[in-house]
């Protein structure tokens, strides 16, 4: 190891669907990809009980699961994974620079960014406990579950409004609930959830607890003006209050656009030239595990070609971008 850090022909920053189909393509080219997987690594995946939508199992799959056996795959063909956080990174030429909490520093050719985005909660316990077991943030991943249920979705901009509606295809009820007098949504969204027979709105109305022991079974809630308690009898809440890109790291770095995920053009190019993004770290529109390992698939073929019309630069040296 030499003392400016550890050399690798690409690293993959992320351990989500995303990085690990990307350090699968990578390694099944024999680029031999280290992958600084973070901490805990996987991803969402990981808090994800039934996968029902990825392809290729039928029966389902739990994301924990799926998350092993991604790895698993990429591992057999000579990725090497580092589970630890990227503190600091230094994109101003190659090779690459990457700090972790504790494994030192890694210098790379190629950098392909999956650091993913996480759900904002609304920081109840009973939300945190219940998670995965009919509180979830993902009505596409899990609306098919609640199959003639009532559900609760909290939220008042686009996001929720769009929640709300598919789950309208398998709820008989879906209420919105919103702190605040009034949506953020745009009009038309707003018009197509409240004219919608299958919608109830509560504004002004904040969710205090999830009810249930094994599984959500209702709300406690209270009136954000008046502070009068209700209760609401539901099967599921969907949580649509907006998504955090962790793109920290790369603030400075690499641009982000106004909401802080990764900007990319030519479908997975940053702008360092040789550094790549994919999944969730730049898509604030689908969010699927399937579309963020194919986003990983194109960065990583990306990467490869990217490096075959390059020289690795000499040890020590910076190449120009």
């Amino acid at each position: 190891m030499a003392s400016d850090g550890r050399a690798a022909r690409v690293a993959i920053v992320g351990s989500g669907p995303a990085g690990l189909t990307a350090a699968l393509y990578c390694a099944r080219a024999e680029l031999k990809p280290v992958v600084l997987a973070g901490i805990p690594p996987g991803g969402q995946l990981l808090i994800t009980t039934d996968v029902e939508n990825f392809p290729g199992f039928p029966e389902g799959i739990q994301g924990p699961e799926l998350v092993e056996r991604m790895r698993r795959q990429a591992e057999r063909f000579g990725a090497e994974f580092v589970d630890d956080n990227v503190t600091r990174v230094d994109f101003a030429g190659r090779p690459f620079r990457l700090e972790t909490g504790t494994r030192g520093a890694f210098r790379a050719d190629a950098v392909i960014v999956t650091t993913g985005a996480n759900a904002r909660w609304l920081g109840l316990p009973s939300e945190a406990r219940l998670r995965g077991h009919g509180v979830s943030a993902c009505a596409t991943c899990d609306g098919f579950f609640f199959k003639g249920s009532e559900l609760a979705v909290v939220g008042g901009g686009d996001s929720a409004m769009e929640e709300a509606l598919f789950l309208t295809n398998f709820a008989t009820k879906v209420t919105i609930i919103h702190r605040r007098d009034r949506f953020r949504a745009s009009r038309i969204m707003q018009q197509r959830a409240t004219t919608h027979p299958k919608i109830a709105i509560r504004l002004e109305t904040e969710v205090e607890e999830v009810l249930g022991a094994e599984k959500v079974e209702g709300l406690r809630l209270r009136h954000a003006r008046t502070r009068a308690p209700s209760e609401l009898k539901v099967g599921g809440l969907f949580v649509a209050i907006g998504h955090d890109p962790a793109t920290e790291v790369f603030r400075g770095s690499l641009e982000l656009d106004a909401k802080g995920y990764l900007r990319l053009h030519d479908q997975t190019r940053t702008s360092v030239d040789g550094v790549f993004g994919a999944g969730d770290v730049s898509d604030h529109r689908y969010r699927q595990a399937v579309s963020a390992a194919g986003a990983g698939c194109m960065a990583a073929i990306d990467a490869e070609r990217w490096l075959a019309e390059r020289p690795a630069p000499p040890a020590g040296s910076a190449s120009p971008k």
